[in-house]
């Protein structure tokens, strides 16, 4: 408890600072420190190192609330990023609906206020080019906050198995995959195995999009998309582009040996050591040291504090910084790395 007490003080000194990062915080996981902040740093937009490995400054928040999409589980405060992906986003689910594919999305995690490491669920989403879309269809009707917060993840694939569930599974599910897969701002999509596997067997005609489909662990109850770096942030390090190859020649590694169960008896796996501040870039540092922003980029027009009751959609320019609902309900157990 005392070092979680010293933690916690240690990483609200990190923030109303002004000053160079103290010697201290080094040692400290820096999911701790990003994990503290609860507004985007003061600063011109940019994404800093790597999409595992990084931090953003200046990011803006995606509404909770638009015609066409719901953010989920708003308890975690994951809705922020480059604006480049808030307006992929807002683009996305509206193409969706134009389209006939899906009538809005479910938005999940996407970037802390300042990114950096997260304290669950991912290993990447740091840069604010990261983003979970859920794999279902936005209900009607529309959720409320309060149903958000404990709204239940649906697997797309049969329980149990790496199969994925035909009595979910149409071809919706390929054809929204496919509109992220062809917008040239996309540079991978991660999704389970087992997606992959279903695309591989029926995709037909123009496959060239299936390069960008990537399978990862976890991945069945949402789809991760992620952007390439974005003018104005040079440092930014990019991914290498995909192969021109629809990858469906490589999942024998994922089915006979990544996917594979251990060896009676085998030892655990050694958790993944967290990342601490000394080994972030050195830009970061200046991101946590900032003061808080205020999100004027989507402060367009204002509306009434978002309620547990309300369920009716909001303008697309309305006000993403509103304080957001109490809630009771415990955040999700963390999903595997990726």
């Amino acid at each position: 408890m005392i070092n979680r007490l010293k933690i916690a003080a240690l990483a609200l000194a990190v923030l109303v600072m002004g000053a160079a990062l103290p010697a201290a915080a080094q040692s400290v996981p820096a999911k701790q420190l990003f994990g503290a902040a609860q507004l985007p740093a003061a600063m011109p937009t940019e994404s800093l190192g790597f999409y595992s490995k990084g931090c953003i400054a200046g990011a803006v928040a995606l509404p909770v609330d638009g015609p066409t999409w719901q953010e989920m589980r708003l308890s975690r405060n994951r809705r922020w990023g480059h604006p480049a992906m808030i307006a992929f986003l807002e683009q996305f689910s509206k193409d969706s609906a134009a389209k006939g594919i899906w009538p809005g999305i479910l938005v999940g995690d996407i970037s802390q206020p300042r990114g950096g490491p997260m304290a669950s669920g991912h290993a990447s989403h740091q840069i604010g080019l990261d983003a979970d879309i859920w794999f279902q269809p936005m209900p009607s009707p529309r959720l409320s906050a309060a149903q958000r917060e404990d709204f239940p993840f649906r697997s797309v694939l049969r329980k149990g198995t790496f199969q994925v569930d035909d009595r979910v599974w149409n071809k919706s599910y390929e054809n929204i995959l496919k509109l992220a897969a062809v917008n040239p701002k996309i540079e991978r999509i991660f999704v389970n195995p087992g997606v992959k596997r279903k695309l591989c067997q029926t995709v037909g005609g123009d496959r060239s999009w299936l390069s960008k489909v990537r399978p990862m662990y976890g991945h069945d109850e949402h789809f991760h998309v992620r952007l390439v770096c974005q003018p104005g942030s040079p440092n930014c390090e990019a991914q290498d582009k995909p192969s021109g190859s629809d990858g469906c020649n490589d999942l024998d590694y994922w089915f006979n040996v990544a996917l594979k169960p251990p060896k009676p008896g085998s030892p655990p796996p050694k958790p993944r050591a967290p990342l601490m501040m000394a080994a972030m870039p050195k830009a970061c540092k200046v991101v946590l040291n900032a003061p808080d922003g205020g999100g004027t980029a989507y402060a367009a027009t204002t509306r009434a504090p978002l309620t547990p009751e309300t369920t009716s959609p909001l303008p697309a320019g309305a006000a993403a910084f509103a304080p957001l609902p109490a809630h009771g309900v415990p955040i999700p157990a963390s999903r595997p790395l990726q």
